[in-house]
């Protein structure tokens, strides 16, 4: 199986740029609850869900290709961990200076920073200092899904055990998995107590995403061969079940066939990694900052417009450095993410040497032609 002729990395990149449009639209209160609002939240959902479809398919074929657990285990804390604590630390910084002197301050500190390290960021959201008088206090509401991606890499290894052991019913063990997801996510709504929204959202209603992801693992070889047919019914499945309330258990697979379109379709690889991966970065600090420009004003001197390009550079940039400072470092050397970077800082530096020599060349009076 060829892993590389893909564009997953574009996908996961677009995917987070959706949900920080979201966000920075929110978080800017420049039309509160407003059609555009609205239709970006939608969005958001739709690309939180598509993410853990690829997290699926890529987290279950790391499981296949790791030697022990141990070693699995090792490449999911290195992808995941160093940055989200970055992200999560710097703040606290911000926050110290901020509410230096005032009474509970560094208590509220402390139970944010021992929350959040360990994913519980819903028991300590906010912190002394920041973004109290804003729309949304939350230092970073992006991070609630990453407690569901860590909780699907401990499922993990015993989900793919139990479908082994069922053999040539490996297909039935899939479909019963996110067909019991559905049904949780869909009697966790039926209950109508004030938290049944927020607990739909989380696992095991999200299951059926992930399982997803695993099947599209199982079907890359066909998938890769069947692209534009992949994207077609994705995309007429998803279409249906966004257009027709009844049918939503079919809006997984909806957006599982038109990821796998996209990232197999013929044509220019657009290799979003080649520079650094920075999608995980973009979803992990777009929150944060978002929330400082609207602290210090910038949205409102700016406009929407003005502050999302302010806030989509500075995103970027921050990602960037994420990248190369602390994701980048923390991976083996054999990572996939790392050999894509290199081979693209490889690549620019023999294409400059090229420029040179050609630069060169040219610019000798006395070169002659080859």
């Amino acid at each position: 199986m060829n892993v590389a002729n893909n564009r997953f990395d574009l996908v996961r990149l677009l995917l987070a740029f959706a949900v920080f449009l979201y966000h920075a639209v929110a978080l800017s209160a420049a039309a509160p609850n407003g059609q555009l609002e609205v239709i970006l939240g939608e969005v958001a959902e739709l690309s939180i869900q598509g993410f853990f479809i690829v997290s699926g398919l890529l987290v279950y074929g790391s499981l296949e290709r790791s030697n022990t657990l141990a070693d699995y285990a090792g490449k999911r804390v290195r992808r995941l961990y160093p940055a989200y604590a970055v992200i999560v630390l710097i703040p606290v910084i911000f926050s110290a200076v901020l509410s230096f002197g005032q009474t509970g301050a560094s208590g509220d500190i402390l139970r944010y920073i021992g929350a959040n390290l360990a994913f519980l960021n819903f028991l300590e959201p906010s912190l002394p200092g920041l973004f109290q008088e804003q729309r949304f206090s939350d230092v970073n509401g992006a991070l609630w899904t990453l407690k569901i991606e860590v909780m699907f890499y401990l499922a993990l290894p015993i989900l793919a055990w139990g479908l082994t052991k069922l053999k040539t019913y490996w297909w039935m063990g899939i479909a019963l998995i996110v067909f019991a997801a559905f049904v949780w996510k869909q009697a966790v709504l039926a209950m109508e107590i004030p938290e049944s929204a927020q607990l739909s959202r989380q696992l095991p209603g999200q299951m059926m995403y992930f399982a997803a992801g695993m099947a599209l693992w199982r079907l890359w070889p066909l998938l890769a061969s069947r692209a534009r047919l992949a994207f077609a019914i994705g995309a007429v499945t998803l279409a249906a079940a966004l257009l027709v309330p009844a049918l939503d258990a079919v809006r997984v697979l909806g957006l599982a066939g038109l990821i796998a379109g996209v990232a197999f379709m013929p044509g220019p690889p657009l290799a979003a990694a080649r520079w650094g991966d920075i999608s995980y970065g973009v979803y992990i600090v777009h929150f944060p900052i978002v929330q400082g420009l609207v602290m210090v004003g910038a949205f409102a001197i700016l406009g929407l417009a003005g502050g999302i390009l302010l806030s989509t550079i500075l995103v970027f940039a921050a990602s960037y450095l994420l990248w190369w400072w602390v994701e980048k470092p923390a991976l083996r050397k054999d990572s996939h993410y790392r050999k894509i970077s290199e081979e693209g800082t490889q690549d620019e530096r023999i294409r400059n040497d090229h420029a040179g020599r050609d630069a060169s060349w040219n610019s000798d009076p006395h070169a002659k032609s080859p």
